[in-house]
């Protein structure tokens, strides 16, 4: 039988990506997402937000776009798969983790952080790929497509089939 492991986040990014990299050569980003939930409490009626923190990894090329552009309260969409592990801290206790391994990365909202001209100078910071940006709104059209001439045009509409 198959199996899925997969995981969907759309939240917040807490903190700049920490980058290192491996010896050999493997870019690897570290970085926390806040999602967050609202609620209503039944006795007092006042709103209640609930946010969870997730520790995302982002490999390879994934890890140095995410370490160039996802910033600090940038929103972003984020698809992955859950990794457990166990570690050992100083006093020796054995504490469990979870971490989600980055597989897609598509950043949101408008271009804030990006370093735009509404931030003045962006200190030599690259700006984000086209493909990052909003597509251009295509040319207004003046007049309708002219259709090419099929020699059709002269023949009844009364088909018997």
């Amino acid at each position: 039988m198959a199996s899925v492991n997969k995981v969907i986040l759309v939240g917040n990014c807490g903190r700049d990506p920490e980058i290192r990299y491996l010896p050999s050569g493997q870019a690897v980003a570290n970085v926390s997402i806040a999602t967050s939930s609202r609620r209503k409490d039944k006795n007092t009626g006042e709103s209640i937000e609930d946010t969870q923190w997730h520790r995302v990894t982002f490999y390879d090329r994934l890890a140095e776009i995410a370490g160039e552009y996802l910033k600090k309260g940038r929103p972003a969409y984020i698809e992955g798969r859950l990794k457990y592990g166990k570690y050992t801290d100083q006093a020796g206790v054995e504490k469990n983790t979870v971490d989600i391994v980055a597989t897609e990365l598509q950043l949101l909202g408008g271009r804030e952080g990006m370093g735009g001209p509404s931030e003045g100078d962006d200190g030599g910071q690259r700006r984000a790929p086209p493909a990052a940006r909003a597509p251009a709104a295509p040319p207004a059209r003046t007049a309708p497509p002219q259709r090419p001439a099929s020699g059709f045009d002269d023949m009844d509409d009364d088909i018997p089939f």
